[in-house]
């Protein structure tokens, strides 16, 4: 299935109507947006749902995160939004995840508010977004390099991460799929290990002899990534505060 298939994926549309709350936008996450789907691979949705003032304001507040898993003969889901409130914070932090959701070109759900936020968010980006994808790269090598036999999924998120977190300290552009990132920086293992995973199961594994080639480009490109975070122009802090409050206030009240 590809990009414009899963985008308009009438099952998936299904599920995001039938939620309690109106929602912001609702955007494809995982496997699917980062290149690399293999044919068993569930679909993970992400977005913002917006609870109403008397869920908010009042005793009984509404929730913050709503989860939803769809675990049937056709379909695989897992579909997790969070209130206007937490996802703002959430962006005014060093959180990539966020980020990659809002920005995400696989949008089932979307809204004019949901353009707003995208435009307003870009005032959110900073140099210190490299502690986020730094770290969740050295959490999947470490996965990776535990596992016996070693697989080729934990692998493709460490290259992914890597070079999502190297491309927007260069361009201040979060850009999460790894076929597109290559174009760019032109691994020349990347394409075999993504033509694997998208041919193969989820639980595909990695030839034991390819570990040292492996090992050698995780430390050069943590390397790279701390040098364009070094040279980066980025901002330093968040710039976002009022903007984010003006748009939740109004989106809260509508």
């Amino acid at each position: 299935m590809n990009s414009h298939d899963v985008a308009q994926d009438p099952r998936l549309r299904a599920i995001v109507q039938a939620q309690p709350h109106p929602l912001l936008f609702a955007t494809v996450s995982g496997a699917h947006l980062y290149g690399f789907p293999s044919p068993d691979s569930d679909f993970d949705l992400r977005g913002v749902h917006v609870l109403p003032p008397e869920l908010v304001v009042g005793l009984d507040e509404g929730p913050a995160t709503i989860e939803v898993a769809e675990r049937r003969p056709d379909l695989e889901l897992d579909l997790v939004t969070h209130d206007a409130k937490k996802f703002f914070g959430l962006l005014l932090r060093r959180n990539g995840y966020v980020l990659e959701q809002l920005y995400s070109p696989l949008v089932i759900s979307t809204t004019a508010e949901h353009g707003e936020l995208k435009a307003i968010a870009r005032t959110c980006i900073t140099r210190h977004h490299v502690h986020h994808y730094r770290g969740f790269a050295g959490t999947q090598w470490d996965l990776f390099c535990k596992e016996q036999p070693r697989r080729v999924k934990p692998l493709l998120y460490v290259y992914r991460v890597l070079l999502t977190g190297i491309h927007l300290m260069r361009t201040g552009e979060i850009e999460a799929n790894l076929v597109h990132l290559n174009e760019e920086f032109r691994l020349p293992y990347v394409p075999e290990l993504v033509a694997r995973k998208l041919e193969g199961p989820e639980k595909a594994t990695l030839a034991e002899q390819d570990w040292g080639r492996h090992e050698s480009e995780y430390n050069r490109l943590v390397g790279v990534l701390d040098e364009a975070s070094v040279a980066s122009t980025l901002a330093e802090e968040p710039s976002a505060h009022r903007a984010l409050h003006d748009l939740l206030v109004r989106v809260r009240l509508r």
